[in-house]
């Protein structure tokens, strides 16, 4: 069932076009998310599909009945309830209902209306069918999913009676989401849901939005998220948007093979233009071959001729060097431990680790167990309560602080770095700030008026240009976009110093880090490998753990029983990898047939041929169609093998 479709939408601020001819529709159980750069219209895009903002031309169209709720990028729950009471609010209805049900049961209980047996029927037969209306909604587990909620955006027991109005900004995002979340709209619109979650609220979100009945578009730059989470992308370029079909990964794949198939028949085209203008240009003043010229002029005045595929967008570029190399100790943390003067409750303690030259260390762990701290320890800028720090020989370090709290906002982006670097030319500055897509009037912007994203650009710019061999880096990826993000990966893996990071990006550790450090409360646990090893390690001690709490006689009885289940469990699995496999052939082969066809479409003989052409494409049309539907078996094969 469409729930909700958007056709030929325009969105214009000013003068400025910043969506156009926009193509959107939303299924039952949709996954899909909005990408591209900051500034594409993204947010804009979803404020109109809420209903927040006007759009001037086009038509979207919601079905009749539907819900929807939305998630804006900078909400937070403001209220002078109590953080249980407010999640309460949601199910007033069910609560009301309730609340009649036991009236009525009073009523059925009174011995002088059980008398009156026609009215006593009545109420009987209405309390059945409201009683099964009330399961059905969910009256008897709807506090059991504010619990589960709660529980998944780090909410427990003993936080239930805080007040809203005393929570930090964070803390009231994850409460709006939550509020959302237990709303269960037909259409969830969650606009960067993942900011303020750490790693393990993250999996648990990823988890219920898989398991969620309705539809849902997401705008995130998390991609490991997206690919756990989408099964379709429109990407918005240009002004313009893109439907495709899979995650993001798969979307970035189908990008790059679409831009090269485009490619491959402009060029095409391009050489069959080029040899009819030689042919008109050498024989139209010749007698014997004029008439051939003149055809072959009217063939290009007939010709659709293509535009030139447009690639990216204009991205930054940079890189990190060192002025000078460290010693190969570059730092030994020794039973580190802090607490605040007033507060003799320490944040972390006994937390240790080494680190050496060229390693690329990831610090992870909850939110609240002190990893902005510990960071702000090893720069000087906090103290510890006790532990020691052993800094190596040659030591230069460079600080990235996610709250840019290092940028003057009173002067403009120019001053910024020139002010560090008086004896630079303006020429050389402005230069490297055009690598950070700051060009012409942008350098002359003060920094209070800067977006969040360029903030961390003019930060990564000011990074780069002190030369530290040890950089410290605070969730360097904040604000940045998905283009923006691969690009500071690729220059953190070039770079040939040490680096320290904290980060939720799971894809950005993944790619970057040599040693995961799981920081908590009570200590630090070393990982020595990327993100995916440490989740395999944790997941194995889990299962270690499990193994070792049981029952040694029941494990033993639950294997004899369960051997057959675990035995057609493996087949299943077997029959299921096979089916991924020939699916993914499948897909390969159509795709190949089409590009076979596109190519033929290109030839004049072919595109001359209507009748030809027609089949060709109405070929192309019913693979294209195969192959979505191919996609959604493949994701959902998928998703039963990952759950």
């Amino acid at each position: 069932m469409i729930l909700m479709q958007i056709n030929q939408l325009v969105k214009r601020f000013g003068a400025d076009t910043i969506l156009d001819n926009i193509k959107l529709e939303i299924q039952t159980k949709d996954r899909i998310a909005v990408v591209g750069r900051n500034g594409a219209g993204k947010s804009t895009l979803l404020k109109i599909m809420a209903g927040e903002l006007s759009y001037d031309e086009g038509e979207i169209h919601q079905a009749k009945d539907v819900s929807l709720g939305y998630l804006s990028q900078h909400t937070g729950l403001e209220s002078t309830d109590t953080i249980y009471n407010e999640m309460l609010t949601v199910f007033e209805g069910l609560i009301n209902e309730e609340r009649a049900l036991r009236q009525m049961e009073q009523k059925m209980g009174d011995p002088a209306f059980i008398q009156d047996q026609p009215k006593y029927q009545q109420l009987l037969n209405q309390y059945d069918q409201r009683q099964i209306d009330f399961k059905h909604n969910g009256g008897y587990q709807y506090q059991s999913d504010i619990r589960s909620v709660l529980h998944g955006m780090n909410f427990y027991e003993s936080d239930f009676d805080t007040l809203i109005h005393t929570l930090s900004g964070g803390q009231k995002t994850r409460l709006a989401l939550a509020k959302l979340l237990l709303q269960k709209p037909d259409i969830l619109i969650l606009d960067e849901p993942t900011n303020h979650l750490d790693i393990e609220t993250l999996t648990w979100l990823e988890n219920f939005l898989n398991n969620y009945a309705g539809a849902i578009v997401i705008v995130s730059h998390d991609r490991y998220f997206l690919d756990k989470t989408v099964n379709t992308v429109y990407e918005l370029s240009r002004t313009q948007s893109k439907k495709y079909h899979g995650n993001y990964s798969y979307y970035l794949d189908q990008k790059a093979r679409d831009y090269e198939q485009e490619l491959k028949i402009f060029d095409k085209q391009q050489t069959e233009i080029k040899k009819l203008e030689d042919f008109v240009q050498k024989n139209l003043a010749r007698a014997s071959t004029t008439k051939r010229a003149q055809s072959r002029r009217k063939q290009l005045e007939k010709m659709d001729k293509m535009d030139s595929p447009q690639g990216d967008e204009k991205s930054a570029h940079f890189s990190f060097d060192v002025k000078r190399r460290s010693g190969n100790d570059v730092l030994k943390v020794d039973n580190l431990s802090f607490c605040y003067p007033d507060d003799p409750t320490p944040i972390f303690e006994a937390v240790s680790f080494n680190i050496n030259r060229g390693d690329r260390l990831a610090l992870v762990g909850p939110n609240g167990v002190g990893k902005t701290t510990l960071l702000k320890i090893l720069i000087g800028k906090l103290n510890a309560s006790s532990g020691d720090i052993q800094y190596g020989a040659k030591l230069d370090i460079g600080y990235y602080d996610q709250e840019q709290t290092e940028l003057s906002q009173r002067k403009t982006v120019l001053n910024e770095l020139w002010d560090d670097y008086p004896m630079m030319n303006e020429k050389d500055i402005r230069t490297i700030l055009g690598n950070f897509l700051f060009s012409g009037d942008d350098v002359l912007k003060p920094v209070h008026a800067l977006s969040g994203g360029e903030k961390a650009r003019l930060s990564l710019a000011k990074l780069m240009m002190q030369q530290a061999n040890l950089l410290i880096l605070d969730e360097p990826t904040n604000h940045l976009d998905l283009d923006s993000k691969e690009i500071l990966e690729a220059a953190l893996l070039d770079y040939p110093g040490t680096i320290i990071f904290v980060s939720h990006d799971r894809y950005f550790i993944n790619e970057l880090a040599t040693t995961v450090v799981e920081q908590s409360k009570n200590g630090a646990t070393i990982y020595l490998g990327d993100y995916d090893y440490y989740v395999e390690k944790k997941q194995e001690i889990a299962e270690i753990n499990a193994l070792t709490n049981k029952d040694h006689t029941k494990t033993i009885a639950k294997e004899k029983t369960s051997f057959e289940e675990e035995k057609q469990k493996k087949q299943q699995e077997r029959k299921k990898i096979r089916r991924i496999e020939e699916i993914e052939q499948l897909i390969h082969d159509h795709e190949a047939k089409i590009e076979e066809n596109e190519a033929l479409l290109c030839e004049p003989e072919v595109f001359q041929d209507h009748e030809r052409s027609l089949i060709l494409t109405e070929e192309n049309g019913t693979l294209n169609d195969t192959i979505e539907s191919l996609m959604e078996e493949w994701e959902t094969l998928h998703q039963d093998e990952e759950s």
